[in-house]
């Protein structure tokens, strides 16, 4: 499979009669405009397979979105123990402190409180 980076405005031909055109780029996503005889089919491969049929073994698989890495310093150590310190003095019977607890333990899982060790002021 031929692999070709275009950026907008730039396009290609595929054979005499069709045109592909990148309309726009943003993020993860481009708009295409396609120009081919009406006896050519310009189908979503989304819809394609909707319908029943299978994936063509040649389209690879999107890449995964890398997640950009969290920038971390003292502070934000320093704030993340803190708020920690405060839910545990916090009755632990309260469903609003319950949900705040489970919502910091998602963005900051435990296994991550080691590295908040690297930052702890010394006590």
């Amino acid at each position: 499979m031929l692999l070709l980076q275009l950026r907008a405005g730039e396009y290609m031909t595929i054979g005499d009669d069709v045109v592909v055109q990148v309309s726009d780029v943003s993020g993860d996503r481009c708009k295409l405009m396609i120009q081919a005889p009406r006896e050519i089919p310009v189908i979503r491969g989304e819809l394609l397979e909707r319908a029943g049929a299978k994936r063509p073994e040649c389209v690879a698989e999107p890449p995964r979105r890398h997640q950009p890495e969290l920038s971390w310093n003292r502070n934000k150590s320093q704030a993340l123990i803190a708020m920690r310190r405060l839910l545990g003095q916090m009755d632990s019977g309260d469903e609003n402190v319950k949900n705040l607890r489970r919502q910091l333990n998602f963005l900051f899982p435990p296994e991550f409180a080691s590295n908040e060790t690297i930052y702890a002021p010394n006590s």
